[in-house]
């Protein structure tokens, strides 16, 4: 990978919760391109949540060192919100990250707290409500909102500041299926507007449909680092980092065993995918 491509780099990662008598973080080391569409997986407990946290200086590593654009993070405060406002987070639950009155106070709390003008900060404020659809609910208290609600608000919280880098720690948990849905609409539409999009899932289907790199946690270290078809093709690791084959690729590998299609196919990464390659065996 050329370093000039990549955006977020950490190297030799430690962070310890207890003052060192154990580590959530236990030697990390990874790349993240620019741009690019990055699915964490692993169990409970391997590092997730906590690394995402010392990406924009939440936590600072017990040691090691994380570098943005080549240049390893700063702590001072005025560094750190330079960092913030780069690098944003979508925590799994709204509540940690939402506190202001109302939905438009919620969403503009950050614009104007940087000294923007409030006409300008008026203008993008109501374009991200318009595309995240939360425009109805902007003078709602936050606390009154549902769920999924929350949900969107919290992306947009993020989206407004025009990041470069957003991180989702599940960010499709525990909401209905239209919120789901508009949850994943947003995902795609930061990764077509450049925005280099990190998210942690433990949905494999979800991960290898979606995402240019999976990096597989297991006991605060990277298990594995890959592109999606090659990792999720090896069964050994996958069961390793306690995690199930997609489903597309468990079914595509049996159709070929059978002879009903042809192994020389590309791999399908959606059920879609896979659909047309059986219509079209049976139109034949």
């Amino acid at each position: 990978m050329n370093q000039n491509d990549v955006i977020l780099k950490a190297d030799n990662l430690y962070f310890s919760y207890d003052g060192g008598q154990s580590f959530s973080l236990n030697g990390l080391s990874l790349e993240i391109k620019k741009g690019s569409r990055t699915a964490f997986l692993g169990p409970n407990g391997s590092g997730k949540s906590t690394f995402f946290l010392c990406c924009n200086g939440i936590h600072k590593p017990s040691s090691g060192c994380l570098c943005f654009h080549g240049k390893p993070v700063s702590y001072t405060k005025k560094a750190l919100l330079e960092l913030r406002q780069k690098v944003g987070i979508v925590f799994q639950d709204p509540d940690n990250q939402l506190f202001s009155a109302s939905v438009y106070q919620e969403i503009s709390f950050g614009l104007l707290n940087l000294g923007m003008e409030k006409e300008k900060a008026a203008k993008q404020v109501e374009a991200i409500m318009e595309q995240m659809e939360i425009t109805p609910y902007r003078h709602k208290p936050v606390h009154a909102l549902s769920g999924g609600q929350k949900k969107q608000v919290s992306i947009a919280d993020i989206l407004v500041m025009k990041p470069e880098i957003v991180i989702m720690d599940e960010p499709a948990s525990a909401l209905d299926p239209r919120h789901a849905a508009l949850v994943d609409s947003a995902v795609r539409q930061m990764s077509q507007e450049g925005i280099t999009v990190m998210l942690a899932t433990h949905d494999t289907d979800y991960a290898f449909a979606w995402a240019d790199e999976i990096v597989l946690l297991k006991d605060g270290r990277v298990l594995s680092q890959g592109e999606p078809v090659s990792l999720f093709s090896d069964k050994e690791l996958l069961h390793a980092a306690g995690l199930k084959q997609p489903a597309v690729l468990t079914l595509f590998d049996a159709l070929c065993q059978k002879g009903v299609l042809k192994n020389s196919l590309e791999i399908p990464r959606t059920m879609d995918a896979l659909t047309r390659y059986i219509q079209t065996c049976v139109h034949l």
